[in-house]
């Protein structure tokens, strides 16, 4: 890649963007004036990290100048420091632009849906369902997002047969979406007495929220059923008609909502859930259409794709996508994930660039 071609380019577009920008039919369309303006801003960011690199560069070759044409030993001593800092400096920059040079995910900046299923393993698939749960939400917690319980299938012993709930913040999306996909553990239940390592699994959707402009459904491809709540205690469990449950009926997909109290909430969240399974296959429909733009991702949308194994007795995670291990279990299931979340965007972005 050309970096300083790119730098020029870049020139040219912002200088273009500027002249839209006071242009009337952009000033007066509210939407278009949100993305040109959106587009301009990333172009200055992209602009500032571009002259740091020429500079850099510049500045390099003046030094090697420097260093070559000087005889006395002070300046050369000079010039060789100043070499090796801009020598250190320069691949920092580069790999900044070229990060930046990246087309953005469209969906990276948005809310996302996560959904959790136990797999193989029984209850301790359950568990560790649960466990999964509290490590995003603990992973929310450090980020400053809010989390919303949007329904819950719980069992006996405080596992979840399956949960989904919402994250919103500020690029929820580009950091989670890597989760989707199988996680496996490894370790000795608390119910085994002969301290066996046994496996289980859950599976892990995470589905970027769709508005209403992201994806059309019409209200006839809706099947909608008001039915009372199931599950343990509550004084409206069983005796109100608060829970909802829809279909989609072109694509077959159903959701059941039933933790708020009123039918109308209920049924919001079942329409949010909807829309983001419907937006999800479409866009994984589209992912598969552009064969360069799926060599280019580290498997971040095939929920039957086994992508980690927690292995508690060697207190190691590995990422199979990315081959790499990690260490400090106890850390990273309190939300301590960001050193595994770096990774990935790290191999994304050598899978990109070649």
């Amino acid at each position: 890649m050309d970096l300083q071609k790119q730098i020029e380019n870049y020139q040219n577009k912002v200088k273009e963007l500027e002249s839209k920008l006071t242009d009337a039919s952009v000033l007066s369309d509210t939407k278009k004036l949100r993305e040109i303006t959106a587009e301009y801003n990333n172009g200055k960011i992209i602009l500032e990290i571009g002259n740091r690199y020429t500079k850099t560069v510049s500045d390099l070759k003046s030094a090697e100048s420097a260093l070559a044409e000087t005889m006395d030993e002070e300046m050369k001593e000079l010039a060789h420091e100043e070499i090796n800092e801009l020598s250190t400096n320069l691949p920092i920059i580069e790999k900044e632009l070229l990060l930046a040079l990246i087309p953005a995910d469209p969906m990276d900046k948005k809310n996302i849906i996560i959904e959790i299923r136990a797999g193989a393993g029984g209850d301790e698939a359950s568990l560790f369902a649960g466990e999964l749960m509290r490590m995003y939400t603990r992973y929310a917690e450090v980020n400053n997002w809010k989390t919303e319980l949007i329904s819950a299938n719980r069992n006996e012993i405080g596992g979840f047969k399956e949960t989904s709930f919402s994250i919103k913040g500020s690029n929820v999306f580009s950091k989670l979406k890597y989760e989707s996909g199988v996680h496996r553990v490894q370790r000795v239940p608390e119910t085994e007495k002969q301290g066996r390592v046994h496996t289980s699994t859950a599976t892990v959707a995470v589905l970027p929220e769709a508005e209403e402009v992201d994806v059309k459904i019409s209200p006839g491809d809706l099947k909608i059923e008001a039915t009372t709540s199931t599950g343990a205690g509550g004084q409206s469990v069983n005796t109100t008609y608060s829970a909802v449950r829809i279909t989609h009926l072109p694509t077959g997909l159903m959701v059941y909502c039933q933790e708020e109290r009123s039918q109308k909430q209920n049924k919001e969240r079942a329409l949010s859930i909807i829309r983001a399974r419907v937006y999800a296959m479409e866009q994984e429909k589209a992912q598969k259409e552009r064969a360069d733009a799926r060599r280019g991702q580290i498997g971040t949308g095939d929920r039957s794709e086994k992508i980690r194994t927690y292995n508690f007795p060697q207190d190691r995670i590995t990422d199979h996508r990315i081959k790499q291990n990690f260490h400090d279990i106890p850390s990273v299931m309190d939300g301590g994930m960001d050193t595994i979340i770096k990774s990935m965007k790290e191999a994304e972005l050598v899978k990109q660039l070649s």
